[in-house]
């Protein structure tokens, strides 16, 4: 839940900046998007981007963890 919460906010966020280094490439003043629905795609292929970033991230710290502990329970013995 937490990673759908920060990908959407972020792909939202990310937009922005697309459209920002877009208009500064091309020395425009102003990004029409053409309609709500090329915007809502734009969002949502970059929701899509950072959720699998996210849940990448998110399996490495978890097997990254698991390797910690067997390696203090190795320590132990």
């Amino acid at each position: 839940m937490v990673r759908m919460s920060v990908a959407g906010v972020a792909g939202f966020i990310l937009v922005f900046i697309e459209s920002y280094i877009v208009m500064l490439f091309k020395g425009y003043q102003t990004v029409e998007f053409g309609g709500i629905s090329p915007f809502v795609s734009v969002w949502a292929m970059n929701f899509f981007l950072l959720f699998s970033i996210l849940t990448q991230v998110k399996n490495w710290y978890l097997d990254r963890e698991d390797e910690r502990a067997e390696n203090y329970s190795d320590e132990r013995l």
